[in-house]
């Protein structure tokens, strides 16, 4: 079958915004108790950020270079990270409410900027209107086949006693939908088309593979894209995806297959271990430039090429420790992984606060609040960095929608090519604490006389008999057109 994607994906970078976090409006009304906004996180408790205060935040991120945003979930919810769905047609009133999301949307796309949310459909909560009137009820409740109900009575808040109910990871706060039932299915489906009428531009879609239920994801796609064809669907998974990436189901996945390796490779020795305990990605051992090289080659060719421009690339997120603290506070790490990740195929996915060095362990630490009223603390060397590979990523667009080609890779040293049409861009990005001179092979990719003028770093050169020989600064790198 031939497989379409949305354009604007391939030329995107994303952000990614956990709302409680990011900042917070004089606009919205906000209930007493909430935890000040300074303070370390904790898996309970609010801090007070709201759409509005995104979209005051706006300037900031149009500056940046963002083009899109993915939200983690906005929907009423009572727990601060609001995968606890209780409503899916509101937006949760300590955000601002559905009239805050509509200035938010409309205000986003004056700017040509995307919006994606977050889809929390393998499962419910306890106060999902269904779950609760089966709480009420008991085995009298109308409700009763849509969850999976296995005795009596339930036990929704006693971890002493069985919950008598399947739930997500055996969370008994998270009931799971059963979506065999054809009316949960179509209430699902419904939910999803609603948000797409009202104008978001796509789903991020949490734990699908959880969703076995036979043509469920290729009848999302079908409702999804009949209402919008270029909305964006990707979906969490951290392992090879292609049983869902066959052009049936989703757009991409959040691209941990890059994140592993490539936090191997930047960071390598420096990593953490105790910040990666228990994630699905690998990013342990480190890896040489040559290791590197051929496990990229292998997520390079994974998936169809379409597919490969729509995967949404990253190195951290709300379900991660930042990179900063994985690699123990080594910023060249993160200077390194964020070359690749804005010159690599696919869509890159900043996470919020990591532009400016924010830190942050495993959760709920990595969800620390955005320092906005502490400027002081920002990494205005790392803000600069991303600015100005963001504007390349932009600029360029091989770096886009260019094919990729490996053309070195050593004990330290990686490049490769990005080519599309009359414009090809040279990347090489070397993680040794010296600096190293190689002699790149461009046989074929380059005329010999051609100059090659660094657009990040400080070099320039000429091709040569077919060889480009450059000096790869020290955990750093070059981006050559």
């Amino acid at each position: 079958m031939t497989i379409h994607t949305p354009d604007w994906v391939k030329h995107a970078v994303f952000y990614q915004i956990f709302p409680d976090r990011f900042a917070w409006s004089a606009r919205v009304a906000k209930p007493n108790n909430l935890q000040p906004w300074d303070s370390p996180p904790t898996p309970e408790g609010y801090k007070g950020g709201d759409l509005l205060g995104v979209v005051e935040r706006l300037d900031y991120l149009q500056d940046l270079g963002i083009t899109a945003i993915y939200f983690t979930p906005i929907f009423q919810s009572a727990s601060n990270h609001r995968y606890h769905t209780h409503d899916y047609y509101q937006v949760d009133p300590m955000l601002g409410g559905n009239r805050a999301f509509r200035e938010l949307l409309e205000a986003c796309h004056r700017r040509g900027m995307r919006v994606v949310l977050d889809g929390v459909f393998n499962h419910a909560s306890r106060g999902f209107f269904q779950f609760n009137d089966i709480l009420e009820n008991g085995p009298h409740s109308a409700y009763l086949d849509w969850f999976f109900i296995e005795g009596w009575p339930l036990h929704p808040y006693d971890g002493a006693r069985p919950a008598n109910y399947r739930a997500w990871f055996n969370n008994r706060a998270l009931p799971k939908f059963n979506t065999d039932n054809p009316q949960v299915r179509e209430f699902l489906m419904q939910v999803a088309e609603h948000w797409i009428r009202q104008g978001i531009d796509g789903w991020r879609l949490d734990v699908p593979f959880e969703i076995t239920t036979e043509g469920f994801w290729q009848e999302f796609r079908q409702r999804v894209k009949a209402i919008n064809p270029e909305a964006y669907i990707v979906g969490e998974v951290w392992r090879d995806a292609r049983q869902w990436l066959q052009g049936d189901q989703f757009d991409g996945v959040m691209n941990y297959l890059f994140a592993g390796p490539t936090i191997a490779y930047a960071a390598g020795p420096r990593v953490d271990p105790a910040q990666v305990v228990g994630r699905d990605y690998v990013t342990s051992p480190p890896l040489t430039g040559a290791e590197y090289a051929r496990v990229i080659d292998d997520v390079v060719t994974l998936y169809d090429w379409e597919i490969q421009l729509t995967q949404l690339n990253l190195f951290d997120s709300h379900d991660t420790a930042r990179l900063l603290t994985i690699a123990r506070g080594d910023r060249s790490s993160v200077r390194l992984a964020t070359i690749l990740l804005m010159t690599f195929p696919g869509a890159p996915s900043v996470f919020y606060g990591d532009e400016i060095g924010l830190e942050g362990g495993v959760d709920p630490d990595a969800r620390r609040t955005m320092p906005w009223d502490r400027p002081e603390t920002w990494d205005m060397a790392a803000l600069a960095y991303h600015k100005r590979l963001i504007e390349l990523r932009h600029t360029l667009p091989a770096l886009r929608t260019g094919t990729f080609h490996t053309l070195y890779a050593d004990d330290a040293v990686f490049a490769f090519a990005r080519k599309l049409e009359n414009q090809t861009v040279i990347v090489v990005v070397n993680n040794d604490d010296q600096p190293r001179r190689v002699s790149i092979p461009v046989a074929g990719m380059l005329p010999d006389g051609h100059d090659l003028i660094a657009r990040y770093g400080n070099y320039r050169n000429r091709i040569i008999h077919g060889t480009l020989e450059v000096q790869a600064p020290a955990r750093d790198g070059l981006i050559l057109a």
